[in-house]
């Protein structure tokens, strides 16, 4: 019913042709973040284990098992040892404190280039289960005029934090060309409870969309939400005393954009209330423009549109750029 790549995760329905046609459905995911498990291996495989079931409850669904594809430099080198070794311990803990066995998985060793080893890169598979696949939630805006939540389940560090964790992101890879610091803290106990609030409000048919604020920020979680139907945005955040490119690029953990109608709002509060996270509205859907403002103040104005095409197009522009100098020689 959702292919992969569409959406946070992809979602099939079970056929059962023992006892007709089951309501019921699977829905899968993947992720990992080799520059995180570079930083902290075992926070970084922690966080891997954590996004992909969080990946798996936007869909509606409830994570019940994984597998794995650990990669790796040289084991014979104590440093790439000592990588693996705390990459299991970090997937361990996340698995446990989940309630998510894992039902099997790979490794493979020995990926260098002139000695050079590749960033420890986890990558972990989640598959969750949807008693009823046709209350499986999209990641996608549907329409003007709705609600636009920030479900967080902790609260934002202290600048000193953010600007340690800001250079675990996508920006600071990206836009700044560097990497330091360490990836964002991450709460298992209250990720567990972020993602029981969000399947129970997909199983009260509460939400119109569900989407993991992950890499990027919260900036780039808004922009892909709108455009499959080129449905805008009015957002009004707080900086809580930091950097706007902390704000809208920063990647904390344990947290999901959701719309839904706006009578809707108070039964996603009470939700939100009974497993101790936070929901903040910040917006409302609008049409085919993007309008973010940061404590009252303006800070991005642009057409959803613009940022499709700048999105979607990327991969064909970085083919048909020049040949670099050194390429050319």
């Amino acid at each position: 019913m959702e292919g992969p790549g569409a959406g946070d995760a992809g979602v099939i329905r079970i056929k059962n042709s023992n006892r007709g046609d089951s309501q019921r459905g699977l829905a899968m995911a993947l992720d990992g973040n080799a520059r995180w498990c570079y930083l902290d291996s075992r926070l970084g495989a922690m966080h891997a284990v954590a996004e992909a079931a969080r990946n798996v409850a936007c869909a509606g669904a409830t994570p019940i098992g994984g597998t794995n594809c650990l990669n790796f430099g040289n084991p014979e080198k104590p440093h790439i040892m000592w990588q693996f070794s705390q990459v299991i311990d970090g997937i361990t803990k996340a698995c446990e404190e989940l309630e998510i066995p894992i039902t099997g998985g790979n490794v493979s060793f020995y990926n260098e280039t002139l000695g050079e080893g590749i960033y420890p890169t986890p990558v972990l598979g989640i598959v969750g289960l949807l008693e009823d696949v046709h209350k499986s939630v999209r990641p996608d805006f549907r329409e003007a005029g709705r609600a636009i939540v920030l479900l967080r389940a902790t609260e934002p560090g202290d600048a000193t934090d953010a600007e340690s964790e800001f250079g675990s992101s996508e920006y600071a890879k990206e836009i700044l060309g560097a990497l330091w610091g360490y990836p964002p803290a991450l709460q298992l106990e209250k990720e567990a409870a972020l993602q029981k609030a969000l399947v129970e409000m997909a199983q009260i048919e509460i939400l119109d969309s569900a989407h993991d604020c992950s890499d990027g920020g919260i900036a780039v979680t808004l922009a892909e939400s709108g455009f499959v139907k080129a449905i805008g945005m009015s957002v009004d955040l707080m900086s809580h005393g930091l950097p706007p490119e902390f704000v809208l690029f920063g990647e904390d953990a344990s947290r999901v954009i959701i719309s839904c109608d706006r009578d809707k709002l108070s039964a996603i509060q009470q939700v939100a209330l009974k497993y101790g996270i936070a929901a903040e509205l910040i917006g409302e859907t609008v049409p085919e423009r993007m309008e973010i403002r940061l404590d009252g103040r303006p800070v991005l104005s642009a057409t959803v549109s613009e940022l499709r095409d700048v999105h979607e197009g990327a991969l064909e522009r970085a083919l048909q750029e020049e040949p670099s100098a050194v390429a050319a020689d």
